[in-house]
């Protein structure tokens, strides 16, 4: 199937969709971050682009496999933004991991934070494709809740990955904040005073 050629007539920015109007006129058709290409600038209303169209299950037109066909300069910010995030999160299983290797955290916690990281990860993958659908959403508090109890080193990284929440800046200062919040409490466990009550906290568990 050859690809048409449209102009994006509608975009919000924030949210990351819009809708593009067909050159060969017809319904327009939906447009979301994840279909545009990632070796062009973001897209704005007005841009000329090429994509293929699919129909959802609600017999809705989307857009895949969207890209300028001319201009629009390639850009390497978001790959540039995704490896930072990656980079920043692997720094930080690296540096609990060496806590861990000399007793000054239990192993309980690195799994902790991968399992909560794996948890964030799935939340904003789901709740990215409930906004391209337009189907119950996840709220943005839940996605706080599961940075701040340690989810944050996923979510970071599905925030670039996927283009989710990535622009938005009330939700990236909130999620920061989450983030500084979460560290804290860390740093508080090394202390002796939370060593002590971590460890205390854990054989109750396994009492339990």
């Amino acid at each position: 199937m050859d690809s048409e050629t449209g102009t994006i007539t509608t975009w919000n920015d924030e949210k990351g969709f819009g809708f593009i109007t067909p050159e060969s006129g017809g319904k327009q058709v939906f447009i979301h971050i994840n279909e545009f290409s990632r070796d062009h600038k973001r897209p704005n209303q007005g841009l000329l682009v090429a994509f293929d169209r699919k129909t959802d299950h609600r017999g809705r037109y989307y857009a895949v496999n969207v890209y300028p066909p001319k201009g629009h300069k390639k850009v390497n910010k978001a790959d540039s933004q995704l490896l930072f995030s990656i980079f920043f999160s692997s720094t930080f299983f690296v540096i609990i991991g060496i806590f861990a290797a000399f007793n000054k955290l239990p192993v309980i916690i690195i799994g902790a934070y991968i399992t909560l990281s794996l948890v964030a990860f799935g939340m904003y993958k789901k709740d990215k494709s409930a906004a391209e659908w337009d189907e119950w959403r996840t709220s943005e508090k839940t996605l706080h809740l599961i940075s701040l109890l340690g989810g944050w080193p996923g979510a970071f990284i599905a925030q670039n990955k996927l283009r989710h929440k990535s622009k938005k800046i009330s939700f990236r200062v909130c999620y920061w904040v989450t983030v500084m919040l979460n560290c804290g409490a860390l740093i508080w466990l090394l202390t002796p005073d939370g060593s002590r009550r971590l460890h205390a906290l854990i054989q109750i568990i396994n009492i339990g």
